[in-house]
């Protein structure tokens, strides 16, 4: 079961600073950040989300490695320094895949309203967010036409 970490502001701006969304923000954004963040830790095969929950924040790995599934299909594995959860930050829709640690992971929790109220003084992280979204979906539509 996901268990809650404490981890002191400075060193978790550290860890955030290796996420690709977040690695051009300077130390002082970091550490706000760190201070809204839940950090979660997750055993070999748990479940991190669920396909059709209903979506409440962003996922940032600092530690270990997950697999976005949907049904049996895997749909991608993804490491420290990259993020997922990223569309319930714009849309109220539920999980579209579940996504299931493959390795002890440990990872920073934002709610969306704390992302928001981040990104409205650091409005650059929406965009690296909407970048990562554009490449994840044109890798779908590639998927899809081979």
């Amino acid at each position: 079961m996901a268990q809650t970490s404490a981890f002191p502001s400075g060193e978790l701006a550290q860890r955030l600073k290796k996420v690709a969304i977040l690695g051009s923000l300077p130390q002082t954004q970091l550490r706000t950040l760190a201070k809204s963040a839940e950090v979660v830790s997750f055993e070999e095969g748990e479940t991190v989300v669920k396909h059709g929950d209903k979506g409440n924040g962003l996922y940032l790995l600092l530690d270990g490695s997950v697999e976005v599934r949907r049904k049996s299909r895997r749909l991608a594995q993804l490491g420290a320094g990259q993020f997922f959860g990223e569309m319930s930050l714009f849309d109220n829709q539920p999980r579209s895949a579940d996504v299931v640690a493959v390795c002890p992971s440990k990872m920073a929790v934002l709610s969306k309203w704390d992302f928001w109220g981040f990104a409205a003084s650091e409005p650059s992280v929406v965009l690296s967010v909407l970048e990562e979204m554009s490449r994840r979906l044109r890798a779908a539509n590639d998927a899809l036409t081979d």
